[in-house]
């Protein structure tokens, strides 16, 4: 039995205000080519789905379509909701696409439900936990106190009390418990959001010991926090943060008695990313930084003042600048002031002006600046004196 282990595909999201769409219809593209070539039998999506709670309507036909070619390719599909779904919407017409292969798992009833698949020997009970948000899951659960590690602890009792009654009745069942949280050892980038708000933010990593194998989603770097615990991470990278993480999944072999093999699979992301780091002067001339030139950029310039029109020069090398920062050498020169601090110390109008173009973009008046700023003030008092 072969399971390709996935989660946070947040299909419909853009970078830094890059529409990802492509991106993602390729990455379902060799997603499909793995499951043929690899024999997979079930691909797991671990939550976040989506990106939001309504998404395109170019978005859902991305998932339609993918839903269809693994199907198609031979490989069920067991899905559970992550934080950035929306539960409801994403568990429509659940029992319809169970008979087509295609498990959704996002409703607080179906935690102790499995998927049953065949393993040599055996039989694999894969479960799906949906994100469980505190303050809704607790009263539906029987939890007195709302955070993520008691709710999280009452779902996986609801399961190991299922494995417990079909161990009884002489049926031997490996187990795989997905579930969209943070476990703690888990690394985390920028691109994931905060689980904390209303309760505590990690579950322990023992919570799921015991289990054949859990597959974690939400944290978007792959990685084994045990054994038998893994987040397979993004599919494609979500922030600058990610940009050299390797992206794709795990595909798992299993037996009757549990996990065999754990084996990373990775999908290359169509555009590379880069993040750079120095004086405008000398990255616009690093021969070095050639590769950088058809990335995705994140540029910080260490510059003592912001350079003029910095972003139209690093595009004339570097096109897909997306991010721009500023962080002078050395920091701030002289104690940091507030506008008001430095308004109070101006001596005239045109110290007025030209303190207000220092503070909002870091970088001194030129004189050509301070020449417009004289004339545009010789008009302004011309007219005053005239009324």
């Amino acid at each position: 039995m072969r399971i390709l282990h996935t989660s946070d595909w947040h299909l419909g999201r853009s970078f830094h205000g890059v529409g990802m769409l492509h991106a993602q219809a390729d990455f379902i593209d060799a997603l499909v080519d793995t499951v043929r070539e690899r024999g997979v039998d079930a691909v797991l999506i671990a939550g976040d789905v989506y990106d939001r709670a309504l998404p395109a309507v170019d978005t859902v036909r991305l998932l339609d379509s993918a839903l269809e070619r693994i199907t198609g390719a031979g490989a069920a599909v067991v899905l559970s909701s992550g934080n950035h779904d929306s539960a409801a919407r994403l568990g429509f017409g659940s029992a319809l696409f169970e008979r087509a292969g295609v498990h959704l798992r996002t409703r607080y009833q179906d935690i102790a439900r499995p998927v049953l698949l065949p393993a040599a020997g055996g039989t694999l009970a894969v479960y799906g936990i949906p994100y469980l948000e505190p303050r809704l899951a607790a009263p539906e659960l029987g939890v007195q106190e709302p955070n993520h590690f008691s709710v999280t602890a009452a779902a996986v009792e609801r399961i190991r009390q299922d494995i417990r009654t079909r161990q009884e009745a002489g049926a031997p069942v490996a187990s795989v418990v997905m579930a969209h949280t943070f476990a703690s050892g888990g690394i985390s980038s920028d691109s994931e959001r905060d689980l904390a708000v209303g309760g505590l933010g990690a579950v322990p990593l023992d919570l799921f010991d015991g289990f054949s194998y859990t597959a974690l989603g939400h944290l978007h770097g792959r990685q084994q926090l045990s054994p038998t615990v893994r987040y397979s991470g993004s599919p494609l990278p979500y922030s600058f943060s990610e940009a050299r993480q390797a992206k794709g999944g795990w595909l798992l072999e299993f037996d009757g008695d549990g996990l065999v093999t754990a084996e990373a699979v990775t999908w290359p992301a169509p555009r590379r990313l880069a993040v750079l780091r120095g004086k405008l002067a000398d990255l616009l001339a690093d021969p070095a930084l050639a590769d950088a030139e058809d990335a995705y950029c994140q540029v910080t310039l260490t510059d003592s003042q912001r350079p003029a029109k910095a972003m139209e020069l690093l595009r004339t090398r570097f096109p897909d600048t997306l991010v721009l920062t500023f962080d002078p050498e050395g920091g701030v020169r002289g104690p940091a002031q507030t506008y008001s601090q430095r308004l109070a110390k101006a001596t005239d109008d045109l110290d007025i002006c030209c303190g207000f173009l220092e503070h909002v973009r870091s970088r001194s008046a030129a004189e050509e600046e301070k020449d417009l700023f004289r004339e545009i003030l010789d008009k302004v008092r011309e007219s005053e004196a005239a009324q």
